[in-house]
């Protein structure tokens, strides 16, 4: 049955949920067969604007691409870029764009959303049922918003889902 594996739970024992904990041997069976997807979730420059600052944004930035180095061998690495000209992220602005401190490689895939699910009305679902995906590591911007609405919501359609605890970010808000 699928698993959400959340801030330190893994397979049900406790175990270091950060990145350095997953994709490293040994594996199991059903591990080693399953496809996995990396979703960085609204890493984008209006998203890094302003103040407060996210919270560790260098050290999550480098984790993710350390992460995503680690994927790349076994399942796709899928960029989920917000598009809302009301928060600052108008398709093609510089707000929009994704942060240049992300690596980037050829066959990454971009898939735009205007809701925090990255599900919702977009072409996420059919893309990973193309490449057999079974298992998420769900990474990014921001942990209240679009990062938890995007677990909630892969739980829900049964993937396996991993959040590294040290892989996402936000900041304070006045509320």
């Amino acid at each position: 049955p699928p698993i959400c594996r959340l801030d330190g739970e893994r397979h049900g024992t406790a175990a270091d949920a950060s990145f350095n904990g997953i994709m490293q041997p040994p594996f199991t069976r059903s591990e080693e067969l399953a496809m996995i997807a990396l979703l960085i979730i609204d890493m984008q420059n209006g998203c890094f604007a302003g103040s407060p600052p996210r919270h560790d944004a260098a050290g999550t930035i480098a984790r993710i691409n350390q992460l995503a180095g680690r994927v790349r061998p076994r399942g796709p690495v899928i960029f989920i870029q917000h598009t809302d000209a009301r928060e600052g992220l108008a398709r093609d602005s510089d707000g929009w764009h994704l942060l240049d401190e992300l690596d980037r490689a050829p066959g990454d895939v971009i898939e735009e959303k205007t809701a925090c699910d990255a599900f919702l009305d977009t072409g996420l679902q059919p893309l990973l049922d193309r490449h057999a995906v079974t298992e998420l590591i769900i990474t990014g911007c921001a942990t209240d918003f679009c990062v938890d609405t995007t677990l909630r919501s892969a739980c829900s359609r049964g993937f396996a889902v991993t959040i590294p605890n040290d892989a996402h970010t936000t900041r304070d808000r006045p509320h």
